[in-house]
């Protein structure tokens, strides 16, 4: 019982601290805050306490919602281009990046991590931008995105492979390094093609 009321002042408490922010928080940025609350780390005495360092946590939330970005950007590309090469790569986006977090959500419960339940407000602009654009403006702005985006993922999964602390999410990262080098190394060639 004494567990259940401290659940419930915590939950409370989260979401009086969430209203006091001005503006609304990205989906990721919610995760994290309800992952802060969780780490058993900083807050030992808090009840459902999380499996993994805030470090870990932070690296599963942003992995997550980029691979939510990577398969919502992919769809739109497979209704937007023209470019064979593009759609397929796109294709391949929706496939790899659906796997990536069917993995890192089964993990994710198991460590009890609060993952994101939609793209951040940058990715959502990002998609809303590519929706008006045609053609040949689609592809350069696409390809662009996923030079980019892939870029940052790559650190992102390294850094975690080499530094991570929970064992799951370190073989996770190192794990699909690999694949995200593989995607930019494919978008950057897909690029070079291009007029």
């Amino acid at each position: 019982m004494k567990k259940l009321i401290t659940m419930s002042v915590m939950a409370l408490a989260v979401f009086a601290i969430q209203g006091c922010h001005n503006g609304p928080k990205s989906a990721t940025e919610t995760a994290d805050s309800l992952n802060k609350t969780k780490d058993t780390t900083t807050n030992p005495a808090a009840t459902g306490g999380i499996a993994v360092n805030s470090d870990d946590a932070k690296f599963a939330t942003n992995a997550f919602e980029g691979s939510m970005a990577e398969v919502a950007l992919g769809k739109l590309a497979v209704q937007k281009t023209t470019n064979e090469k593009i759609k397929n790569f796109a294709n391949m986006m929706i496939t790899d990046h659906g796997k990536a977090n069917d993995t890192l959500a089964v993990i994710a419960k198991k460590k009890n991590i609060t993952l994101p339940t939609a793209v951040s407000p940058d990715d959502q602009k990002t998609m809303d931008s590519l929706s008006t654009k045609s053609d040949g403006d689609f592809d350069k702005a696409y390809v662009k995105g996923m030079i980019d985006g892939h870029k940052q993922a790559l650190k992102l999964f390294q850094d975690e492979a080499k530094n991570g602390k929970d064992a799951d999410l370190k073989a996770f990262a190192a794990k699909v390094a690999p694949t995200v080098q593989m995607h930019l190394d494919a978008i950057t060639k897909i690029k070079a093609g291009m007029k």
